[in-house]
């Protein structure tokens, strides 16, 4: 241990000279972070290196990963856990003075995600390596991320989020495999030996340059690789505009090029949206699929093979225009038939569906793809022409159904029919997610290919979000049942019987205190707002989206409070109820709710009738590190999801792993969490999925007559359009009112807000009920944290591996 520590602090200082010509003494914060970082890294790099050319020797199959999202957080800490090297860095730290937690500090969120989605690609890409399977997770190196939040009188503002601008430790520069990418120009054909073969004339070339970032397994050697493309043009500069003093037009082909890889998710509520969104997409399907073909044909096997050795995973719809790619190489570079091509290519492809919402199932207009991928345009085209043939022999006559389930039908393509017309396996993400594919979303697919439809259920790494986020607890586990647990998460389900012990609960209890104290300091440095240490913690933080609900869960603090103001009871349960969330900046509504709950946590915390007994605290630019903040603190997690509309959720697994009880509707993952956990454990409430179902068809009845029987909800509702919440602006929230009272197209309160709101009072009384008997709570905490085993994402990842993708 000494020989090493001395090791790692001669290459800290010798790094800090070589690179920084600093000092230990002269080094700022960000150049010791990144000395450290650099440190680690090349201990990475050597097993990084063996680890490809082992592959390379071995010719195994390897998983590619197509996410337009890899929300990983970061990463120093994590790199450190899976070498098991956090104890002597912070040994060696502390002996040079410094701190670990504040190095890791140091470092920016990566912004190449921003909510589940992204999360959970790199969950999956920490349980690939553990588990020492061969993967590559493929993505664009987004410059600025989707944004930095700031809340400013309240309301969402977008900033730029410049997370490279000092660097990226982690990654490497691959320009050596560059490859290019076209867009635009017209399509050709001609006549060769009796086939036809097509180009696209005065094409835009965009380069497309690699930057590989390690992702480490735990305890072991493996090194897998997550690929991001950074997109550059192939001319610099216009010289000759530049000579004649046209500076601005002399740069723009260049600036054209790169803003493919600058934002994650740009505005699509208008046609340059549109256009650059679907640009980004086939930019990077593109250039991971010329990748994957060139590395192949290194191997000199024949493509017919292509499937035996390559598995090409589809991560939502947005990576599905590389369908079309795939067989545009193989059959125009390649030379290959089209039914050979199209074999390859369906035995290559699997597909992942992460939702059932339509502004999610991604469709484009048929002008925008002839436009900009004319070729590729042409093939979808083909596609869907043999699919209608073959969906016409299934239902004859019925254009209803044939059109519904087409690739191309009125003027747009649906990029979900792609996937699921090609790709040889589609999933859901919970069972119930996956019932309502196969029983309504894509019944009729179902109902001829049934062999195609799987379901997995998500996970997450419970490295990441236990041992890493929550590293008391993780140690008081060790302490109770041994850290078998680590490698194999399941055996957590031994802590159960340590449920009913008293002293284990008593140290259980404490930690959880001690996370509470940390975040209560964190959110009065970050926000100013106190917060009582002993309330209960309370927290909802995910993507602000209606069918999430946070408008349900802030109603119901407006509804606490104004009992609290009619009878300041003494044996109320005080709560601090805590937010975080992103709004998509076209999201009109969901920035307006952001604006709700901010502006009646105000009022609430600076309120002194209700002696602090509710605290709401909305925790601006909410992203991984945060979640690391508060999801160990936390005591109930809000998964409060329309039935039906959430496909699994990921947060109520990392919630449910640090001993919160879930607040929840029988939605996504829920459902399996309450079988694994005991209905007792769990709060549940609500209409269930198939009665929200009966409500969209037969008109929705029980929301206006909430809102005219019960007085308490008619208030909380009357609030939002009489001046309480912002007096001087009475009429902002109206949207709101109309949306619950009126609704969109006339159909009232269309995600069940006021339909579930008695429901949600019942269950929180009873939480608040429950919470009083201490001992009775941590015993279902413990409980939760026992039965979160099986949400690990190495559980999900043998699922998809045994299921679909077949790896060694």
């Amino acid at each position: 241990m000494n020989e090493q520590k001395k090791k790692i602090k001669e290459e800290i200082i010798g790094k800090l000279q070589r690179y920084f010509g600093k000092t230990l003494e002269e080094a700022s914060s960000k150049q010791l972070y990144k000395a450290i970082a650099m440190t680690v890294r090349d201990q990475i790099m050597e097993k990084w290196t063996k680890t490809e050319k082992y592959r390379s020797k071995l010719s195994s199959k390897k998983l590619y990963y197509l996410s337009f999202e890899f929300l990983v957080g970061r990463t120093l800490g994590d790199n450190l856990m899976s070498l098991d090297q956090t104890e002597v860095y912070t040994e060696v730290l502390k002996e040079l003075g410094l701190e670990l937690p504040t190095i890791e500090e140091m470092e920016a969120d990566a912004g190449l995600g921003n909510g589940g989605l992204g999360r959970l690609a790199a969950c999956f890409m920490n349980s690939l390596a553990t588990l020492n399977y061969p993967a590559y997770g493929c993505g664009i190196r987004y410059e600025y991320g989707l944004f930095k939040q700031k809340i400013v009188d309240g309301y969402q503002i977008e900033m730029p989020d410049p997370w490279l601008e000092d660097g990226c430790v982690w990654e490497i520069e691959r320009p050596e495999e560059q490859v290019e990418v076209y867009f635009g120009g017209s399509l050709e054909s001609y006549n060769e030996n009796g086939k036809m073969k097509f180009y696209v004339r005065n094409a835009t070339t965009v380069l497309a340059i690699p930057y590989d970032m390690p992702v480490l397994g735990y305890d072991t050697n493996t090194v897998n690789t997550l690929r991001l493309w950074s997109a550059r043009s192939p001319k610099r500069i216009d010289f000759s505009l530049f000579s004649h003093g046209d500076y601005t037009k002399a740069m723009e082909e260049k600036e054209y090029a790169e803003v493919l890889s600058k934002v994650l998710y740009p505005e699509d509520n208008h046609y340059e949206g549109k256009n650059l969104r679907l640009k980004q997409q086939y930019f990077f399907t593109s250039a991971t699929i010329q990748w994957i073909i060139r590395d192949f044909k290194q191997m000199n096997i024949p493509l017919s093979k292509l499937s035996n050795y390559v598995q090409i995973h589809i991560n939502d719809t947005h990576p599905a225009i590389g369908i079309p790619e795939l067989m545009r190489i193989l059959m125009d570079q390649e030379g290959l038939g089209w039914d050979e091509a199209w074999s390859i290519t369906t035995k290559t492809f699997a597909y992942t569906n992460h939702t059932i919402m339509n502004e999610a199932l991604e469709k484009w207009p048929i002008q925008i793809m002839q436009r900009l991928l004319p070729r590729i345009y042409s093939i979808v085209e083909e596609i869907n022409r043999r699919l209608v043939g073959q969906l016409t022999q299934h239902f004859g006559s019925d254009w209803g159904k044939i059109n519904y389930m087409s690739v191309i039908a009125y003027n747009y393509i649906s990029m979900a029919n792609l996937c699921i017309a090609t790709c040889h396996s589609v999933n859901g993400v919970s069972q119930l997610h996956t019932d309502i594919l196969t029983t309504d979303l894509f019944k009729d697919y179902y109902s001829i290919m049934p062999n195609k439809f799987k379901n997995i259920t998500n996970g997450i790494t419970h490295r990441r979000w236990l041992l890493g986020a929550n590293p008391e607890l993780t140690s008081l586990i060790k302490e109770a049942i041994g850290d078998g647990f680590i490698k194999n998460p399941e055996k957590l389900t031994d802590l159960k019987p340590f449920a009913k012990d008293s002293a284990f609960l008593e140290k259980f209890a404490k930690i959880k205190l001690d996370n509470k104290i940390k975040l209560s300091n964190y959110i009065f440095n970050e926000h100013c707002i106190k917060v009582d240490p002993t309330s209960i913690f309370d927290s909802q933080v995910k993507r602000l989206h209606e069918y999430k609900r946070q408008l349900l869960n802030i109603l119901h603090i407006q509804y606490l409070y104004n009992k609290l103001l009619e009878n300041n009871d003494q044996n109320f349960q005080p709560r601090t109820f805590i937010f975080g969330a992103k709004a998509s900046p076209g999201y009109t509504r969901a920035k307006l709710i952001i604006k709700l709950i901010n502006s009646l946590g105000d009022e609430i915390n600076n309120d002194k009738r209700i002696e602090g007994k509710l605290k709401v605290v909305f925790m601006e630019n909410y992203g991984v590190s945060i979640a690391e903040r508060i999801i160990p603190a936390t005591e109930v997690s809000e998964q409060i999801s329309t039935a039906g509309k959430e496909a699994s959720g990921t947060g109520n697994m990392k919630f449910m792993m640090n001993g919160s009880l879930t607040v929840g509707t029988l939605d996504g993952a829920n459902v399996e969490m309450r079988e694994k956990v005991g209905k007792d454990n769990i709060y549940i409430f609500g209409l269930r999925a198939n009665e929200v179902s009966k409500m969209y068809q037969y008109g929705n009845k029980i929301s206006p007559e909430v809102y005219t029987n019960n007085a308490g909800i008619r208030r909380v509702m009357d609030q939002l359009i009489d001046g309480t919440i912002v007096v001087d602006k009475p009429n902002l929230f109206n949207e709101l009112h109309h949306s619950l009272l009126l609704g969109d197209n006339g159909f009232p309160d269309p995600y069940m807000v006021l339909a579930d709101f008695e429901s949600y009072v019942d269950i929180q009384q009873l939480v608040s009920k429950d919470y009083k008997d201490t001992t009775k709570w941590n015993e279902k905490a413990v409980l939760n944290v026992a039965a979160s085993g099986y949400f690990s994402s190495d559980r999900t990842i043998e699922d998809y591996n045994a299921k679909i993708w077949k790896l060694r």
